[in-house]
């Protein structure tokens, strides 16, 4: 943000309320229609399967920049797409690897599902100074785990010229398979060496960099 900020760009930071699919795009899609003029539409993980479907009919949206990145087509689901290649840290048995709590108004069986504090680190940070990864743990936020199952729509990628970051180190999504998503939505992939899950907090300029190529290649 604060390099974008320093280049003369207005960044916009809306949150992602991590409840599900169709509310978290109908979300970010009323939240853009507050936005005039073009907007280059980031989003990082699960972020990308919210800006797939929130984006779509929008014109002021010009470019879609995935970071590590779910890239879902027509009905594909976030389940599915995390194990499509096998690796995944997050493919295991959930008790292994999330502590799942309720929350208000949650459907039955649905809970908000938060990565161990033991397990984050070298599924989600691997690679940053070990007090980095401790202060993601404590600080992150849980998806629903409704999110998981619930079908993707008409993706804005069809329409809208993407951009894809890959950390060839991402040991919650294998890189393997953000490379598939990424190719078959025409997006222009760049590859991080080493990054992790987090490559905008690894690799902070080489994200920057795709963005502002983005924000150049679409005015």
């Amino acid at each position: 943000m604060q390099r974008l900020q320093r280049d003369g760009y207005t960044v916009d930071v809306p949150p992602n309320p991590l409840q599900g699919l169709p509310y978290d795009s109908a979300y970010l899609a009323d939240f853009l229609h507050t936005i005039k003029g073009p907007i280059i539409l980031v989003g990082h993980s699960y972020g990308g399967a919210v800006i797939t479907n929130a984006a779509t009919g929008d014109k002021q949206v010009k470019a879609l920049v995935y970071v590590d990145a779910f890239i879902p087509a027509k009905g594909q689901t976030i389940g599915e797409l995390v194990t499509a290649k096998p690796g995944s840290c997050v493919a295991v048995p959930p008790a292994t690897v999330f502590n799942l709590a309720p929350y208000p108004g949650a459907p039955a069986g649905v809970f908000d599902a938060y990565i161990k504090q033991s397990v984050f680190p070298s599924c989600i940070a691997n690679g940053l100074p070990r007090s980095e990864q401790q202060l993601l743990a404590a600080t992150q936020e849980p998806l629903s785990t409704i999110a998981l199952n619930q079908k993707s729509g008409v993706p804005a990628w069809k329409t809208i010229p993407s951009w894809a970051v890959i950390g060839t180190a991402d040991h919650a999504i294998p890189p393997a398979e953000l490379i598939v998503m990424a190719k078959a939505a025409g997006a222009r992939i760049t590859m991080v060496p080493h990054a992790p899950h987090v490559s905008m907090i690894s690799n902070p300029g080489v994200v920057t960099d795709v963005i502002l190529e983005a924000a150049r290649a679409t005015r």
